[in-house]
Order: structure tokens, then C-alpha cells, then sequence
């Protein structure tokens, strides 16, 4: 499979791609099936389901509606994705001005259309993939994307939300600006034009879900606030009466309004290890008693002012994760920010403490996973479509209540 080989991709409009792979002499070796996960200007993301090598050559021939153009590219990033499939990032080049044409009218197209399950900027310097969140170094600052990636049980799902991470930046957004009272945070700017110069080229995919961040030492744990009765802290007080060794009033139901917000810590663990809640003294050990005060003090004040306005919207926020970095001497808010990643989101409407809640959160996908019995560990199932547009609209239909205060 030396040379120049042909990539037939056909019906590019719906996104799914069929290819024939021929031999230098025209001689088809193989075809299949597969589908285009990301594209940009300087190059296409594949998931397929042929072999392929590194630095190997290829034709592209790209058909949207009525246009028909062949790209030439080489292959510069191959990740193995498990049964059969990899992950092929090909490099365009020898652009002509028909093809590039072509190639920005396709862009709008899947921009517009697809969610963004990874992000692949080969100009870039990736530095980690986090469960949401695609990083990029840039130099001075960061560049933080986030995808339409979910997890649950600290486990990524296969089958993206889309429009999830647009929805988890403009909130994050709105929630820094509100907090600066507060505290100062990592953003520099979401203008994608005041971004450096070498991610132009990708600013389609940028748009609406991406941050330019300071560079800061994140803190080794996630500073969790409880303001109700749910999850992890409801089958703890179950089994103990406390929670992370805060012990509670007797006699409360799942869901109850806690007599006032607790603070409770836990660990930060890498993708796939679950995070473990401890007490406040294991925090103090981990990271400093005065430092471990601050962020207390912070976490529940920022708690009871986000609580507040969202109450106002018809949202109950149940609890919520912050995460801080040191920038220097200085402690900063960073990464997301009351968002139904990192939040209980219940509609105040509808809430009856004694059992689980509604919601505008993941926790949806959360009982799907439950009602099928998957045991928490990867692989994670796929998701039926049904409950990927559930998702997507619970967590627009939070973006849409909130944003009337940011409007206002």
C-alpha cells in the first residue's frame, strides 16, 4: 500500500464516508466504511476501518451537494480505537483554489451540523485530553476546547452531546464574569480573533467552545459544595449519617435541602479512575492548612451566590465542583464553572425531596446507564438517540434559563 493512494469518500454531506482504496495501478484493494469525526483547513480527522501508515499519501475526493474536489494529504497521526477502527489524521497539501473552495463550504457545513467528539489541530501543541476538555499549549497561555464529549462514572461515552461544549463555555463564561467579585480567574479571552495567531486557520471549530486561559499549577483536589441531599453524599449519609466525615441531622430524605451548604472535598483523579471524596483534614494535609481554608471559605461563597441567581431562574443548583490553580502567589477560579458537567441542575418546578430529581444535567444519561445495568467500568455502552437529544436539550434548556440574566 506504498504511493499515492485513492480515498473515495462519497455522501461527505451526511457526514458518513464510504472509500475504495486502490493500488498504484488502479487496482481497488480494498473498501469500507467510516465517518468523519473533525476537519479544518489544514487537515481532516477520520475514524477508519482499513490499515494505514504513517507518512502514507493519499487522494481525497471530497463530494458536497453538487461539488466534487480531490485533496491531496498525507497521513500524520494514526490512534488505534479498538475493533478494527483507528483514528486517522490526514494533512492536506498542494491546495488549489477550487478545492479550498470546496473544502471552507464543507467546513461551515460540519461545524454547523456535527458535534465535536475530539479536537485535531496539527499546527498545535496538544498537551493533555481531559474527559471534556481538549488543551493546547500556546505558548504564554493555553488553549482550552471544550468538546461534546460526556462522562459518567468518570468514564467516557462514545457517542458525543452536541452543542454540549458550546453550552459549557458560554455558561462558564457568564459565571467568571459573575464571580470576579470574588475572585479572579484564568480567562484571558473567548474572542477567537484575539487568539494567537496560529490558531486562526481553525477558528470554525473554536467558535463558542473554546477559552485562551493563564497558565496556572492546578490544585490537586476538586472543592465539592453540597446545598442538597444526592448522589454520592445521599448513599454515604445512607450507610453513616455524614458525609466526607460532616455528620448530618437524622431523618433526612434523598434530595433534601440541607440545613446549610457543607463543603466536601475530593480527590482529582485521571480519566477512567473514579474521584474519591475525603475529609477536610486529608485536603489540609494535601495542599496546606491556610490554602485549604481559602478554598473552603471561596467554594461555599461562590455556592451561595450562584444558588441565589439561579434560584431566581427557576434553577436549583443541588451541588457543584470548583477547581482553582496558583498562578504565582495568586489563587485563581479556572477551568468550568456551575455548568451541568460540574453541577446538579434541578427545575425548581418540579422538585419533591424524598427520591431523585429532574433534571437539566448528565444525570439522564446517568439512570439510562443504571437502567441497563452497565457496571461503571469502560468500555462504556453507546447511546441510543433518543437519549443523546434528551441530553443535548437539558443542557440547553439550562443554558436558555440562565442566559436571560446574562442579557439583562
Amino acid at each position: 500500500m506504498d504511493g499515492m493512494e485513492k480515498r473515495r469518500h462519497t455522501r461527505i454531506d451526511s457526514l458518513n464516508l464510504s472509500y475504495v482504496c486502490a493500488n498504484e495501478k488502479g487496482e481497488a484493494v480494498d473498501q469500507g466504511m467510516g465517518r468523519t469525526l473533525n476537519v479544518s483547513a489544514s487537515g481532516i480527522l477520520l475514524e477508519t476501518y482499513f490499515p494505514i501508515a504513517l507518512e502514507c499519501s493519499l487522494e481525497l475526493t471530497i463530494a458536497l451537494e453538487d461539488d466534487l474536489v480531490d485533496i491531496k494529504g498525507r497521513v500524520a497521526h494514526i490512534r488505534k480505537r479498538g475493533e478494527g477502527k483507528s483514528e486517522t489524521g490526514i494533512e492536506f497539501f498542494d491546495m488549489t483554489e477550487e478545492s479550498i473552495r470546496i473544502l471552507d463550504k464543507f467546513i461551515r457545513f460540519f461545524n454547523e451540523t456535527q458535534p465535536v467528539f475530539e479536537t485535531d489541530f496539527p499546527k498545535l501543541n496538544l498537551m493533555k485530553r481531559g474527559k471534556v476538555r481538549d488543551m493546547y499549549d500556546v505558548g504564554d497561555a493555553l488553549l482550552m476546547v471544550a468538546t461534546d464529549r460526556l462522562s459518567a462514572y468518570d468514564v467516557v461515552m462514545p457517542d458525543p452531546i452536541p452543542d454540549k461544549g458550546k453550552v459549557l463555555t458560554q455558561l462558564s463564561l457568564f459565571w467568571f464574569d459573575v464571580m470576579k467579585t470574588l475572585i479572579q480567574n484564568h480567562l484571558i479571552t473567548a474572542d477567537v480573533n484575539a487568539y494567537p495567531e496560529a490558531c486562526k486557520q481553525y477558528e470554525d471549530t473554536l467558535k463558542g467552545r473554546s477559552m485562551l486561559i493563564r497558565k496556572t499549577e492546578p490544585l490537586p483536589v476538586e472543592c465539592v459544595v453540597r446545598g442538597y441531599l444526592s448522589g454520592s453524599g445521599w448513599k454515604s449519609y445512607q450507610e453513616s449519617g455524614t458525609v466526607c466525615g460532616i455528620e448530618l441531622p437524622k431523618g433526612l430524605k434523598e434530595s433534601d435541602k440541607l440545613p446549610e451548604p457543607i463543603f466536601t472535598p475530593s480527590t482529582k483523579e485521571e480519566v477512567g479512575v473514579h474521584d474519591i471524596n475525603i475529609d477536610f483534614e486529608e485536603m489540609s494535609r494535601r495542599i496546606g492548612p491556610s490554602l485549604a481554608e481559602k478554598v473552603k471559605s471561596l467554594s461555599l461563597a461562590l455556592y451561595q451566590k450562584g444558588a441565589e441567581i439561579a434560584d431566581k431562574q427557576g434553577i436549583i443548583i443541588a451541588d457543584t465542583k470548583f477547581e482553582f490553580g496558583l498562578m504565582g502567589d495568586e489563587l485563581l477560579l479556572i477551568d468550568e464553572v456551575l455548568t451541568p458537567d460540574s453541577s446538579r441542575f434541578w427545575p425548581k418546578e418540579t422538585y419533591a425531596p424524598g427520591g431523585p430529581q429532574k433534571s437539566f444535567d448528565k444525570q439522564y444519561v446517568r439512570d439510562y446507564l443504571t437502567s441497563i445495568h452497565w457496571d461503571k467500568t469502560p468500555p462504556a455502552p453507546a447511546l441510543p438517540e433518543e437519549v443523546i437529544e434528551n441530553t443535548r436539550e437539558k443542557y440547553l434548556e439550562a443554558l436558555r434559563q440562565l442566559s436571560v440574566i446574562s442579557e439583562q
